[in-house]
Order: structure tokens, then C-alpha cells, then sequence
């Protein structure tokens, strides 16, 4: 295995010589971004032309979206990364919305064909096994269906347990590098967070299995925790908060109903803290997206919490979470997934929760109707529970009508008076309607 591996490993821009024009390259996601490779690509950027750029969200660099390279690469976002939001929006990119758990058939499938696949990973072990590191999600499989794999090594990479592992053999190229990971920071929590935290706490029971998404509302969630017992994770990723959790042994797994004492996901979000506190510790376990985020297996978890956020909640329960109106902003991702699974749960609380203003608290995010061309993430039918810092609204089996009267009640005050009023002239509401808070 040695002497093969060693006969492969080449420069970074030697290694991607083999992207061609025309052809569609994969780059690994997350904090996994192979940054050594992705420039090298971006320098070649030159001489290609219609090179299609696939990935979802990536913290690294992403220069090869920059204006001057357009024609050359033109990247599809399957999760828009505030490192390619711009050229989304500029029209320069493209998005395209999908479940997580669906992504990977995508590829399996060949309905987005793969010529070249980037990855960062470990060094191979004795038995010529890398691995994939902080982020399994959809890689593995992108990995056996590409046409050509090129893997940058890194022994900074963390080796994490679970569907990590690929062999030398399936690779096609190596470059040996050194660096630390891209980062995914921890967000400032403020009092705001803090608010909406102390609803949201409350309904995650000792015993609990969560998933939670990225921001300053789930890193507040966390923080609120240390008084629980017995807690798991099943979530597409692992933040750095979860970390303290994890050491105090507050979440430990012990009474999770599938994978006990495992903490499964399909990627990690945060900081070299993070890194090396996963680094072979057997209590993690990424797997990739297509069983983690599969709503069949989640719903397997009793007492599944899964909390998710949106940019805007519509007045019947429709969310928003991927779109300012009509303008891309981030992804579906694993939203639907989630909150599914956890409604099929035993024990299970499907959760949105938000700031009930934007702006300064100048705008509403409780809204009568989402903006012209938002896109619906999360159907009315799919939202059980709607948390702000006002308080719960609980929607699932309710009418429009006791729909609109509890969302109204959890917005912020100086907008109540106006969400009713739209609300009787669109008569979800009748005309004697008051609000009362619930």
C-alpha cells in the first residue's frame, strides 16, 4: 500500500490538471474544504472553460466565483454558503433547492455527473484506509461515483469514527499538505437568543435525543442545558457548543433508542476545539446524509427534538427559511428532514424558532403572507411548534384561524394590531377578533 499511495502523491496544480473544460468537479463541504486543491483549481481557472463547480455550503475560500472567472467555472449551490451568497444572487451561480437526505441520490443517480472529486482527508493508516474526517455527509458517495478522485492529505485533519473511511485504491492523485481546517465560528449569543432559549429549553426533556442548526439561537439552546440528563444528539451536524455538553456528560446517549452512546451526524461546524475533541473519539459517529437525515431513521430516536430557524413565518404556518422573497439566501438543508422525522417520534417536538422581528426590529417575521416569490420550505402541514422571545405557538391540528390568533400572539407587540387587521380583511380572522396572548 506504501509504495502505491507514495507513487500517486503529485503538486496541487499537477493534480488538477485533470479538470477539463466542460467538466462537472465536486469540492468537499463544510470545514472540509480542500483550500490547497481549490486554489490550485481557481489558478487553472484560465485555460477552462464551462467547468460546473458543485458543493454544498463550503468555509473556506471561493474565489473561483469571483466576476472575473465567469465562463470559466459556474458554481450550483446545493446550500448557499455566505462564501458564494453574492454571486447567487448576482445570478453568477446557481442554487438548487433540495432535501439533505436527498442529495446523495442526486449523484448516485447520475443526474448531477461527477468527473473530478476534491476531498481533504487523514493520511491512510496501516491498512490504507483515509478518512474523511469532520464531514462524511454526502462525500463518500460522491467519492465512489466520480470519474476521478484527487484527495488532499492533511494531518490535521481529525480522524472521526463512523462511514468516514475511504480506501487509497478508489483515489487517483494525492497532495501531502498541513494546515489547520477552515472554521466555522461560534455566534455571540445575546439576550435576544437567550429569550427565545428560555421557551425553547423547557420542552427538551432529560432523556432527549436533538438536533439543532447554526446561529446564536441553537448555541443559547445549548447553553441552557446543563441542568438535563441523559441527552443525545442525531442532527446533519455537530456545533462547538456541543462540546461542554458532551465533557460534563450532560449529553452522553445513554438512553437513545437507536445508536446508544453515539452522537450521529453528517459533518461538524466549529473550531479547532471541536477538531480535536472529535479526533477518534469513539462517541462520535458521522454518517453520511441519506441515513442520517433520512426522516425514517430520525423518527427512530423517542423523544427527538429537532429545532430548526426561518427568515419568516406566514400567518397559516407556511416557513421561509431559504429565501428573502424571491432572492436565494441559504438552502433547504436538512429542515424538512428533521422536523418530519421528529413529528413521527415518539416523544417528538418539531420546533421553528426566531427573533419575531428583523432589521432593527423595524419588520415583522411574523407575517400575513410570505414576500412575493419566498420559497416554502416547511409546508403548514409539517409546523407543530413556533417559538420567538414573546413565547409558543403551537399550530399542529389547528385551524387557520387558531393558527393566525396564536402566531399573532408570540409577534411583537407593535405589530399585533397590524397582523390582525390583514388578518379580518383576508378572513382568516373575524371582524370582532381581539388578540389574547397565549
Amino acid at each position: 500500500m506504501s509504495g502505491d499511495y507514495r507513487a500517486r502523491i503529485t503538486t496541487a496544480d499537477r493534480a488538477v490538471e485533470a479538470v477539463r473544460s466542460g467538466h462537472s468537479v465536486y469540492i468537499h463541504n463544510g470545514c472540509a474544504e480542500p483550500t490547497e486543491l481549490v486554489q490550485a483549481l481557481t489558478r487553472r481557472g484560465p485555460v477552462l472553460r464551462g467547468v460546473q463547480i458543485v458543493h454544498m455550503a463550503t468555509f473556506g475560500i471561493a474565489d473561483y466565483i469571483r466576476p472575473e472567472y465567469e465562463g470559466h467555472f459556474r458554481h450550483n449551490a446545493l446550500f448557499i454558503g455566505g462564501n458564494v451568497r453574492q454571486a447567487v444572487q448576482e445570478g453568477r451561480a446557481d442554487y438548487t433547492p433540495v432535501f439533505l437526505s436527498e442529495v446523495e441520490d442526486l449523484f448516485n443517480s447520475g443526474a448531477i455527473p461527477i468527473d473530478v472529486c476534491l476531498l481533504q482527508c487523514t493520511p491512510p493508516d496501516q491498512y490504507g484506509y483515509l478518512c474523511l474526517g469532520v464531514s462524511a455527509d454526502v462525500s463518500h458517495s460522491v467519492a465512489q461515483c466520480a470519474k476521478h478522485v484527487i484527495v488532499e492529505i492533511n494531518d490535521q485533519m481529525p480522524r472521526t469514527m463512523g462511514d468516514t473511511f475511504l480506501h487509497v485504491s478508489r483515489v487517483d492523485a494525492f497532495i501531502e499538505t498541513s494546515h489547520p481546517l477552515a472554521e466555522y465560528p461560534t455566534h455571540p449569543v445575546s439576550e435576544l437568543h437567550q429569550a427565545i432559549a428560555r421557551h425553547v429549553a423547557p420542552l427538551i426533556p432529560d432523556g432527549a435525543t436533538i438536533q439543532t442548526g447554526i446561529g446564536g439561537i441553537p448555541e443559547a439552546v445549548l447553553g441552557l442545558l446543563h441542568d438535563h440528563k441523559d441527552l443525545g444528539i442525531h442532527s446533519e451536524m455537530i456545533p462547538d457548543s456541543a462540546v461542554p455538553l458532551m465533557e460534563a456528560g450532560i449529553i452522553n446517549g445513554e438512553r437513545k433508542t437507536i445508536h446508544p452512546r453515539k452522537m450521529v451526524a453528517g459533518f461538524m461546524l466549529g473550531t479547532k476545539r471541536l477538531f480535536d475533541f472529535a479526533h477518534n473519539n469513539p462517541m462520535f459517529e458521522l454518517r453520511r446524509t441519506a441515513y442520517a437525515n433520512d426522516p425514517f431513521v430520525i423518527a427512530q430516536n423517542d423523544r427527538m427534538v429537532a429545532l430548526n430557524s426561518a427568515i419568516e413565518v406566514d400567518l397559516t404556518g407556511q416557513v421561509c427559511a431559504d429565501s428573502l422573497g424571491h432572492i436565494p439566501y441559504s438552502g433547504i438543508g436538512g429542515q424538512v428532514d428533521f422536523l418530519r422525522g421528529a413529528a413521527r417520534s415518539k416523544g417528538g417536538k418539531p420546533v421553528i424558532a426566531l427573533p419575531s422581528t428583523a432589521k432593527g426590529g423595524t419588520v415583522s417575521r411574523i407575517v400575513p403572507r410570505l414576500q412575493p416569490g419566498a420559497g416554502v420550505v416547511t409546508s403548514r402541514g409539517d409546523v407543530h411548534y413556533v417559538i420567538t422571545e414573546h413565547g409558543v405557538a403551537y399550530l399542529h391540528g389547528k385551524t387557520v384561524r387558531q393558527r393566525a390568533e396564536a402566531l399573532i400572539a408570540i409577534a411583537d407587540p407593535k405589530f399585533r394590531e397590524e397582523l390582525e387587521r390583514e388578518a379580518v380583511e383576508a378572513r382568516i380572522l373575524g371582524p370582532e377578533r381581539t388578540v389574547v396572548a397565549i
